[in-house]
C-alpha cells in the first residue's frame, strides 16, 4: 500500500537512549478510481491549477482543494476516502523523497574534493584541477567528476515505523528521510 506524505520535520524519543525520529503527516486524499489495486488518487499538492486538473475535477466531482492525481496501489475496493488501515498494522516502510536541491555546486561540495593549498602564490584553492588527458583521447572522459547541479534528486529509504496517530495522520519513522521539512514524497508498507 503506498501513500502520499508530507515531511513535519525530526524529533528524538524520551527513551534512554533516545532514538532520532522522522514526523511523517498523510496527506488527506481521495480514491477515484481504482483497478486491479491500483487507484487513481486526488490530493492537494498547494499548487495552482490548471485546465487539465479542472477537467478531472469535473469527471471524480471533486472540490477545489484536491489539485494532483496520481495512480497509487491502496488497500480500497472502491472509490471514497484512503483506507489507513494497513499504516496501523505495518512495521516497516520504503519513504521516496526528493533531496533538498543545491543548485550549481563546486567540485569540493559536490563531491567532497579536498581542494590545494590556500597560502600565497597558489592558483589551485577550490577548483578541480584538471579535467582531460594530453593528446590522447583528446576528450574528457565519461562520468569525469565536475562541478554541476547538485541535489533534488529522488532517494529512498527504508524506516521501522515507531508509531501511528490514526486520529491526526501522523507517521513517527525511525531515522532520517530526505528532503526539506514541508517536502512531499511516498511511503511504501514494506512488512
Amino acid at each position: 500500500m503506498e501513500y502520499i506524505v508530507e515531511k513535519i520535520g525530526m524529533s528524538r524519543t524520551i527513551t534512554v537512549p533516545a532514538k532520532p525520529v522522522t514526523l511523517l503527516r498523510v496527506v488527506e486524499a481521495k480514491v477515484c478510481e481504482v483497478t486491479d489495486g491500483v487507484a487513481i488518487v486526488a490530493y492537494n499538492s498547494g499548487k495552482k491549477m490548471n485546465k487539465t486538473i479542472e477537467g478531472q475535477q469535473k469527471k471524480y466531482n471533486l472540490s477545489a482543494e484536491f489539485n494532483r492525481f496520481v495512480t497509487l496501489s491502496v488497500a480500497n475496493s472502491e472509490a471514497g476516502d484512503l483506507d489507513l488501515a494497513p499504516l496501523s498494522e505495518a512495521k516497516i516502510i520504503k519513504s521516496s523523497f526528493n533531496t533538498k536541491g543545491r543548485g550549481f555546486t563546486g567540485v569540493m561540495k559536490r563531491w567532497n574534493f579536498g581542494g590545494g593549498p590556500a597560502a600565497h602564490g597558489h592558483r589551485f584553492h577550490r577548483t578541480g584541477g584538471s579535467i582531460g588527458n594530453a593528446e590522447w583521447p583528446g576528450r574528457v572522459m565519461k562520468g569525469r567528476k565536475m562541478a554541476g547541479h547538485h541535489g533534488n534528486s529522488k532517494n529512498s529509504v527504508k524506516n521501522e515505523i515507531l508509531s501511528f496517530d490514526a486520529e491526526n495522520g501522523v507517521l513517527a519513522v525511525v531515522g532520517s528521510v530526505s528532503g526539506p521539512n514541508g517536502s512531499l514524497g511516498r511511503v511504501k508498507v514494506v512488512k
